[in-house]
């Protein structure tokens, strides 16, 4: 099965990658001639992650999955969220995130987080399913680990041994996260079909 995944972050692709079946094909978004840069205008990681899914259906129709990740924490009302890519402006820069976000909880007591990603999938005729994944944790003081990408050096999970996501090796990181379990939901569902 040829199966497109609605992103073009290399990091993204080499996460879910080693996590599918076999018989499926994962192609990107410049795999499929899509190198426009796909609607995001809705306002819950759910909307975000179908929109993504059914405009790659729509004008390429090839079967998609797409997510939308956020980053919710305690402390901020669930803030970045829905907005953790653009937190500290459309620019989408990961170092000016997380100085916003280490700023902005800078004294703060209470530093737990979690991550939170929803995968939206969409088959030939339109269908669509959608999976969830969440991963608690805290937010560091400071940034920890050279690997990951986004958030990774200032999220540390609650399940893992003190390490952040960017002090993990992919393996690592596959083993406790929330993009991870979403895409667990999205492979049972794939190998039952």
């Amino acid at each position: 099965m040829r199966l497109c995944f609605a992103s073009n972050n290399a990091h993204k692709l080499d996460e879910i990658r080693p996590l599918l079946p076999a018989t499926v094909e994962l192609v990107g978004l410049a795999d499929i001639g899509c190198h426009q840069e796909l609607p995001e205008t809705q306002d819950t990681l759910a909307g975000n992650a179908r929109q993504k899914a059914q405009y790659v259906w729509d004008h390429f129709g090839v079967a998609c999955f797409a997510d939308d990740t956020g980053l919710e924490v305690t402390a901020l009302a669930g803030a970045p969220g829905v907005y953790s890519a653009r937190y500290a402006g459309p620019q989408r820069r990961a170092e000016d995130n997380m100085a916003k976000l280490l700023h902005e909880l800078q004294g703060h007591p209470d530093r737990s987080a979690h991550f939170r990603t929803v995968v939206a999938l969409v088959l030939p005729g339109g269908v669509v399913h959608e999976f969830a994944g969440a991963v608690p944790g805290r937010i560091t003081e400071q940034q920890r680990g050279q690997g990951g990408f986004g958030y990774d050096p200032v999220f540390q999970p609650t399940e893992g041994d003190g390490r952040t996501f960017a002090e993990m090796s992919l393996s690592e990181k596959n083993g406790l996260s929330h993009r991870s379990r979403a895409v667990a939901g999205l492979v049972a569902f794939l190998r039952s079909a």
